[in-house]
């Protein structure tokens, strides 16, 4: 739903789709009836009932991943130099020329903080090694495509399962697991609420976690979706009533800062990173308009995407 345009167009084009594990949820899928049309599609689950569930496959291996993998890799090997080399350079240029839509483009602001660059600074000031727990909405895309993962089991949330109040839990599991490694928790101002009371667990076992609270005052995907797909009917989607994050992560015995402007961006996360041993609560005041692209409609295809202003074309693919 929100990958990128170069992605699902791999994924709208391919002519052999190898899905591992996969539930072909409806935030992969869109509309099922026009999913991968015409790609042979092989799927290894270790629950037979989910063979052919929801996509119908040609091809179906049941049973533990990791071993037919395994047997997979083993038997593909001897064939590698009977690879279509040509084919392959030609399927690169048509995923590069489709890269070069620059579908993650923003707009930059001197004014106000874009949700975008507080994920990117976030990026380079923990160099790309923490682990990375989100809740659900926007900040879950944006940290999900901002935030270069390239280590395994970083990157932890609950997928499509929308389940709000689930990131700062998952960071005291894994602060717990990990006690020497950088935990940070992406939020939003309506998610970290559902579970604000842990914060006086994580002052019981002394859990050094980083919430960053992109704070837009809305329940930004809800938001999104009323000004996209309702004509701009906002309702029930603003948050009027929440609370000073600062004072209230103080009066839990943590420290809280305020990011209101885009030049202290880096200087106070930095700020908050650095102290190793304490909870630091950064609520971050971001742009209430912005929102994530690319975006597929509820119902549409890969092809049918809803992509940035900025990016070279703003029109449905």
């Amino acid at each position: 739903m929100h990958g990128t345009y170069e992605a699902n167009m791999a994924m709208h084009d391919c002519d052999v789709l190898l899905a591992v594990g996969a539930r072909f949820d409806d935030r992969v899928t869109g509309d099922t009836s026009k999913f991968c049309p015409s790609a042979k599609i092989i799927h290894v689950d270790i629950d037979p009932s989910s063979i052919s569930k929801i996509i119908e496959v040609d091809l179906s291996l049941v049973g533990e991943t990791s071993k037919i993998l395994k047997s997979l890799n083993k038997a593909i090997t001897p064939h590698l130099s009977k690879i279509n080399k040509t084919g392959l350079k030609k399927w690169w240029k048509i995923i590069n020329k489709w890269r070069s839509k620059n579908c993650l483009s923003y707009k930059k602001s001197n004014k106000i903080i874009k949700p975008q660059s507080v994920i990117e600074t976030l990026y380079d000031v923990t160099k790309g090694n923490a682990f990375v727990t989100s809740d659900v909405g926007q900040h879950q895309m944006w940290a999900a495509q901002y935030y270069k993962f390239d280590k395994p089991n970083r990157w932890i949330n609950s997928g499509g399962l929308g389940t709000m109040g689930f990131g700062l839990p998952a960071a005291m599991g894994a602060q717990l697991a990990f006690p020497k490694s950088q935990v940070v928790c992406v939020t939003g101002e309506a998610s970290i609420v559902m579970c604000i009371q842990e914060l006086a667990t994580c002052l019981q076992y002394r859990l050094p976690i980083k919430v960053i609270n992109l704070n837009n005052r809305y329940m930004g995907m809800v938001r999104q979706w009323q000004e996209f797909f309702y004509e701009g009917r906002y309702a029930m989607s603003y948050m009027e009533t929440i609370p000073d994050f600062v004072q209230l992560a103080n009066s839990f015995g943590h420290i809280g800062i305020k990011i209101e402007k885009p030049s202290e961006l880096k200087d106070k996360l930095s700020e908050a990173m650095s102290m190793k041993d304490r909870l630091v609560f950064v609520d971050v005041i971001t742009d209430q308009e912005e929102n994530v692209y690319p975006m597929i409609k509820s119902g549409q295809a890969h092809n049918e995407m809803h992509l940035s202003p900025t990016s070279e074309d703003t029109e449905l693919a």
